[in-house]
């Protein structure tokens, strides 16, 4: 007889959480390394991406929140990896673009990242590593079902 514990934790939804909780801890505790916590890495590698970009728009990209922004970038160009300055059409607002010590940080983060998803995924063989990702993939993109 299966018990209700037993019935939750073999829910996709349940082992999905569980998995996505190891990989990510994993690789908070990889770029620790680099002093750089998941958040950091996200807006370093956004500012890299979309740079020179406004705060504002970092943080509409990223879905974070404009006083923790500020928190991350305080951070980031306190260590050296980012400098925000007013923007020439707007000296209300500040565009945020990376140093090359970001630049190298973030190279070393992503590789690490990289290599802690790998030791996340080692226990599939590589065709089935691609069938997960190609899966995983395809929820994510699934629309929604409107409630």
């Amino acid at each position: 007889m299966t018990s209700d514990l037993q019935r939750i934790q073999s829910l996709p939804t349940w082992l999905v959480g569980r998995v996505a909780a190891r990989g990510r801890g994993m690789v908070a505790d990889a770029i620790a390394a680099e002093g750089l916590k998941l958040m950091h890495h996200a807006v370093l590698a956004a500012t890299a991406d979309y740079g020179p970009t406004t705060q504002a728009e970092l943080g509409r990209r990223l879905a974070v929140d404009p006083k923790d922004m500020v928190g991350i970038l305080n951070h980031l160009q306190m260590e050296g990896l980012v400098l925000r300055a007013p923007t020439p059409s707007d000296r209300r607002k500040n565009a945020v673009t990376v140093t090359p010590q970001g630049t190298a940080v973030l190279n070393r983060c992503t590789a690490l990242a990289e290599a802690a998803n790998a030791e996340l995924l080692a226990p599939l063989i590589p065709d089935e590593q691609k069938q997960l990702m190609a899966l995983l993939t395809r929820l994510h993109e699934a629309p929604q079902n409107p409630a």
